[in-house]
């Protein structure tokens, strides 16, 4: 390693022979410089921590047609996987509108992005990172007056790079402190959430988002604890207690905490009222003919999303739809396990 003069400073070291903390993983938080190594890590059917692997990415290239000159939006940058494969496809003359609601990924992806997707001599103004939720997005270009996209992508959901930084408290894996915000500096926390949350919601939205057939007893439990909920740790013991005969690695438990979590991760960020303003608002900045993409990883997600295109396509706001949903193929879901749940839509602007 070396400073910004260029003298050599020793890595700081971690404990045993591998890293294990997040923090400690210098590999993964500079993968360009690590290529080699991730590529191995990515080749057993791993996602290395802090990295985002694109899903569908074939498909949604196929979805999406983009051309040389077109205006695109990307309303979910996170690594800026697809927007890679975009940039690479609409350049020169084109322009992307990257917008993320984590200003800490934006940053980082933004830079990526500048550093080894836009060729030299492309004006500034290809890529544009914007630092905003994607409900915004209407009123962002009709404020300035914009002519509208050619191309949209939405990749709902949360990216690895949130999931697997336990600081971010996304997840019951790692401890970490119990917040699950987007954007950490706005809103409440999951911590502030649970809190003031009544028992009757919580019940309700563990039902409705994650589709909980305990929710009654974990929302019970979990009520009966808010005051005491700081950490990741503690919200997973409190929906453990309910299931005293499960270990905390067995694959039922597993995957009711999975769901948990995910449920209250929708609340406190309000993903499914920002991607209704969204749905509703986005025939408005799209150009006639124009290409939609969008991937959900939630039933909730895509009952929205399938519900929009076709009210859309039955008022003449869309010349076409996908006539089923599209599901990631059977080497990609052996080879990425987090695509498994991914589901791709289309449609075209009339």
């Amino acid at each position: 390693m070396s400073d910004e003069e260029g003298r050599h400073v020793r890595r700081k070291r971690y404990r045993g022979t591998h890293p294990r903390s997040f923090s400690e993983k210098y590999k993964e938080h500079d993968p360009e410089r690590y290529a080699e190594d991730l590529k191995r890590v990515l080749a057993r059917g791993d996602t290395p921590a802090g990295m985002h692997r694109s899903i569908m990415v074939e498909e949604v290239l196929g979805a999406l047609a983009p051309r040389p000159g077109d205006t695109a939006i990307d309303a979910t940058l996170g690594y800026g996987g697809h927007a890679r494969e975009i940039l690479a496809r609409i350049l020169p003359g084109g322009r992307l509108y990257g917008f993320d609601c984590d200003p800490v990924e934006l940053k980082k992806t933004t830079e990526r992005l500048l550093a080894s997707a836009i060729p030299p001599g492309s004006p500034e103004s290809a890529f544009v990172p914007v630092n905003a939720n994607f409900s915004t997005i209407a009123d962002y270009f009709s404020a300035r007056g914009l002519a509208g996209a050619d191309i949209f992508l939405a990749d709902l959901g949360l990216s690895s790079m949130q999931i697997d930084d336990p600081a971010r408290g996304f997840s019951f894996k790692q401890n970490g402190p119990l917040d699950m915000r987007m954007d950490a500096v706005k809103g409440r926390s999951a911590r502030e959430y649970l809190a003031g949350v009544s028992e009757a919601t919580l019940r309700s939205i563990l039902a409705s988002n994650a589709d909980e057939a305990m929710a009654a007893e974990i929302a019970r439990a979990v009520w009966l604890r808010r005051a005491s909920l700081a950490t990741t740790r503690d919200l997973a013991e409190a929906i453990c207690s309910v299931f005293p005969h499960l270990a905390f690695k067995d694959p039922a438990m597993t995957r009711t905490l999975r769901r948990c979590f995910q449920a209250i991760r929708i609340e406190v960020n309000g993903e499914f009222a920002a991607l209704e303003t969204l749905l509703a608002g986005l025939p408005s900045f799209l150009k006639p003919g124009a290409r939609i993409a969008i991937l959900a990883f939630h039933s909730g997600e895509d009952r929205r999303v399938e519900a929009a295109f076709a009210a859309g396509f039955e008022r003449g706001l869309y010349s076409s739809i996908s006539p089923e949903v599209i599901r990631p193929g059977h080497e990609e879901r052996y080879d990425n396990p987090r695509s498994s749940s991914a589901k791709l839509r289309w449609a075209v602007r009339a």
